[in-house]
């Protein structure tokens, strides 16, 4: 997607408040990325991702910012939290599982694309399926008459099936029959993760095998279109543009990098937090990676990592690691303005999803401004007295007020509520004052 750095910081401003800073930083990295894809071949093998290295506490928005902007862009985007590589005993899960969760991610996202392009033959072949079963096929003996007569039937079901006047009759559908070992783990090593998939080849072609089901139509379109879509799919191009997009699209947000982080001066260094920074170095500066689709090169991935770095900080990191993340972009801790904003300014906030939810239960759910308020100040206090956990302070301290009316929602059907100053009030005060009972509840 053509979008200038600024028309990218005014859609993130949307959906996160503040952070100027890092909207800056983040949208001139990704606008670089569509500069090195116009310019000439031998240079655009030089020009690498400048990544990124975000500070700041939990809850600011560090992942919203890089979620999202993948969205925008039709990026394939993996989140990994590098601390799950220290853990002990964990087996089975290497660092290069991050680039092939990668490319799964693009490989679905590149699919829906194609599927889009196709979903008129796939209805089509869905359908035809579906006609057969209720109008089968004439013999090749079969006179005109009958020939006339089989279209009509045909194109008078057709239209039937179009408008949804047959979707509660049932048909007895063939699916293929599944093996258990079908699905690969992209989290095993590359030779066990073979070694499945071969395994599950060798059994799918022994077992071609088809199952009869009896289901309504309504199902069946949606049983049949999996197998019509992977018909009519060109599956080696989406191979092949699955690969070259995480290769020159991707992106990889690496959470908690704080937690890896071990200073040389350090009395109890753990040394496999050392190996893990080292195991993420070649991915990081680029390298190849083996994956089930084939070789994947991760010289021009955009690798965004982030901390909090309470307790240590970047220069913490191997000075090697250091240097992959040139940009740096320190993000503010939020005030009682900033969450009343989050609040109100933000597509799809807080208080319009629990609106949403009431009004499923025909409940009218208002807010009134001094209670916005009241929620932002608060929040704010909660952070102060207990661990700052930015803005996810809101979900609990909302939730807490707004319990007992969502408790006994079914008895209030077509009546309006209003959540106010002093419901809040009510509800908050003795917790948040009492900074034992907030860091239990809050």
């Amino acid at each position: 997607m053509d979008l200038t750095p600024k028309q990218i910081v005014e859609y993130l401003d949307d959906y996160i408040i503040g952070q100027d800073e890092a909207k800056k930083t983040i949208a001139l990295a990704l606008r670089n990325r569509f500069r090195r894809m116009r310019v000439e071949p031998t240079l655009q093998e030089e020009i690498m991702p400048k990544n990124i290295l975000m500070i700041g506490s939990t809850g600011v928005g560090k992942t919203e910012i890089a979620r999202r902007l993948a969205k925008m862009m039709g990026l394939p985007f993996v989140k990994v939290e590098a601390s799950k590589y220290t853990e002990v005993g964990f087996v089975g899960r290497d660092v290069e599982s991050m680039v092939r969760d990668l490319v799964y991610e693009s490989i679905s996202l590149v699919t829906k694309e194609y599927e889009s392009k196709i979903a008129d033959k796939i209805d089509d072949e869905v359908n035809r399926k579906i006609i057969e079963k209720l109008v089968p096929p004439l013999p090749e003996t079969a006179t005109e008459t009958a020939k006339e007569s089989f279209i009509k039937t045909y194109n008078k079901m057709e239209e039937k099936l179009l408008n949804g006047d047959l979707d509660d009759k049932k048909i007895e559908i063939e699916l293929p029959k599944k093996t258990h070992v079908e699905i690969v783990d992209s989290s095993m090593p590359m030779d066990m993760s073979s070694m499945q998939e071969s395994l599950s080849k060798m059994l799918g072609g022994l077992n071609k095998e088809k199952i009869k089901k009896e289901v309504s139509i309504k199902d069946a379109k949606v049983l049949l279109r999996d197998e019509a879509s992977e018909n009519l799919l060109d599956h080696e191009a989406i191979k092949i543009e699955a690969i070259k997009r995480a290769e020159n699209g991707g992106i990889i947000f690496l959470d908690e990098i704080d937690k890896i982080a071990t200073g040389t001066k350090s009395q109890n260094q753990d040394p496999s937090k050392e190996g893990v920074q080292r195991d993420l170095l070649p991915i990081v500066e680029g390298s190849s990676v083996q994956t089930k689709f084939g070789q994947v090169k991760t010289d021009h991935i955009l690798f965004i990592a982030a901390g909090a770095f309470h307790v240590s900080k970047p220069s913490d990191l191997l000075p090697e690691l250091q240097g992959r993340f040139p940009l740096r972009v320190e993000l503010d801790s939020l005030d009682e303005d900033a969450l009343y904003r989050i609040l109100t300014n933000t597509k799809n906030s807080l208080l319009r999803q629990y609106e949403a939810l009431l009004k499923v239960e025909d409940v009218t759910l208002e807010f009134s401004d001094d209670a916005i308020h009241a929620f932002a100040k608060y929040s704010v206090t909660a952070n102060e007295k207990t661990e700052d956990i930015g803005a996810r302070r809101l979900h609990t301290v909302i939730e807490k007020v707004i319990e007992d009316i969502s408790f006994s929602a079914d008895e209030k059907k077509g009546e309006t509520v209003v959540v106010n100053k002093e419901l809040v009030e009510q509800k908050l005060e003795d917790i948040v004052e009492n900074e034992d009972t907030a860091r239990y509840i809050l």
